[in-house]
């Protein structure tokens, strides 16, 4: 007679549970990965609507647009201007900017601008990035007030890294 064990099973269900969950893991990975991205039809240059599309998909250069300098997925802005998060608002709708709160981009260590913080969804299946679609107050070295929206982060000429941005001076909040 073979003796009955409580819980033998328990093993092999746990050992199965994983394999299931690391194919499942794979799976969409691979998915992902030969998921082609639509990239949006905006070409190199200006457009209508205070919309420009620029290139910054070289890792050792920023290219900046005025006193916006954008490298790869990352936005800073020039030495001695700001920029301020005014969160996911209609573009068209802001007409007054704040006088006060710019957030200066650190050039030690890695350059980062927490104005901007991470100003775009990443999404695990497509390994593609998004636009939060957040309109920014950017104050110039000059003092200038513009707001700057990420409307794109593709297009077919360059791929990724291919900033449509929309971006027009405005006025002071009094």
């Amino acid at each position: 007679m073979v003796p009955v064990h409580g819980g033998g099973l328990k093993a092999p269900l746990l050992v199965w549970a994983l394999a299931v969950a690391f194919l499942l893991l794979v799976t969409s990975l691979l998915i992902g990965s030969f998921t082609k991205p639509e990239f949006p039809p905006y070409e190199i240059g200006p457009h209508a609507d205070s919309t420009f599309t620029l290139d910054a998909s070289r890792g050792d250069q920023w290219h900046w647009w005025g006193d916006v300098g954008f490298r790869r997925n990352h936005v800073i802005t020039a030495l001695g201007a700001g920029a301020v998060d005014l969160g996911p608002v209609s573009f068209d709708s802001v007409a007054d900017l704040p006088r006060d709160g710019y957030v200066a981009t650190s050039f030690s260590g890695d350059t980062t601008n927490a104005g901007f913080g991470k100003w775009y969804e990443y999404s695990m299946w497509s390994h593609l990035l998004t636009s939060k679609h957040h309109v920014y107050a950017i104050r110039t070295a000059a003092g200038e007030l513009a707001k700057l929206e990420i409307l794109a982060y593709y297009c077919r000429d360059v791929g990724a890294a291919c900033y449509t941005i929309r971006y027009k001076k405005a006025r002071p909040r009094v």
